[in-house]
């Protein structure tokens, strides 16, 4: 079985944001993912982190707009400045929690010149941080309307252009599904580029264990494909208790 990390934005989202992280620990988890860390300082999840004995793989870039802007816009024509600065920002907050990768939203944007856009935003963060390693990730277009990567193949375009070691790709089993209609051939067309794996059940993004996707057969194949990485669940549990959601781990 792959070794399995908890993404903290939403399970143990009965609990307030501190508590998170040993209740993770209690759970049997060595490693989380936040999507968005920025609303405390860093050394705040970084002393929770250290407490839990917690491994940090993952938080989402540009930090939200709390007064109802877009949460990505790296594939936005005209925003490299602000893109810039943003990635600066998170940098920041990654020198101190020490993430292992960083996911760039390309938010919503149709054409060429947007795609031209995403290629120099993510070659300007690759470069301007390679120690640093990236990733993008392709979401339905049912959940996130408009949204630029919307496609497994769009998103191998983006990473062949952009030609950066430190630049990946995130799989999330719940939009290969409502992408392409199978998450396992998903993986099976795409898991040699995949450097972040997160799980969740379609069509309702909750734990493994409903929907049309085998999960006993994905992880075999994440496994046998020589993925060394980590498989974050990302779902939203369906019981009160993220601990009652959790008897898919096995």
């Amino acid at each position: 079985m792959p070794k399995f990390a908890a993404n903290i934005s939403l399970l143990f989202a009965e609990l307030p944001y501190l508590d998170r992280f040993p209740a993770a620990a209690r759970a049997g988890f060595e490693a989380v993912e936040i999507l968005f860390p920025y609303e405390l300082a860093a050394k705040e999840t970084q002393r929770a982190l250290l407490a839990n004995g917690l491994e940090l793989l993952l938080i989402n870039a540009p930090p939200p707009n709390y007064t109802g802007g877009m949460p990505g816009y790296a594939a936005l024509p005209m925003g490299a400045d602000r893109f810039q600065r943003d990635i600066r920002r998170v940098l920041r907050y990654a020198e101190v929690l020490r993430p292992g990768m960083i996911h760039i939203m390309a938010g919503y944007a149709k054409g060429d010149v947007a795609k031209d856009t995403l290629i120099r935003n993510l070659q300007w963060a690759a470069d301007y941080a390679p120690g640093q390693q990236f990733t993008i990730e392709p979401l339905n277009s049912g959940d996130q309307p408009g949204y630029f990567l919307d496609d497994y193949n769009l998103a191998v375009e983006v990473l062949e252009a952009v030609d950066r070691k430190n630049v990946g790709l995130q799989y999330d089993a719940y939009h290969a599904q409502l992408i392409h209609g199978d998450a396992a051939k998903v993986w099976e067309a795409f898991g040699d580029r995949v450097t972040h794996v997160q799980i969740g059940a379609a069509p309702g993004r909750c734990e493994p264990g409903t929907g049309p996707v085998d999960f006993e057969q994905l992880f075999a194949a994440i496994d046998e494909s020589g993925y060394e990485g980590w498989v974050s669940a990302e779902y939203t549990p369906s019981t009160k208790r993220t601990e009652d959601s959790l008897a898919w781990m096995g």
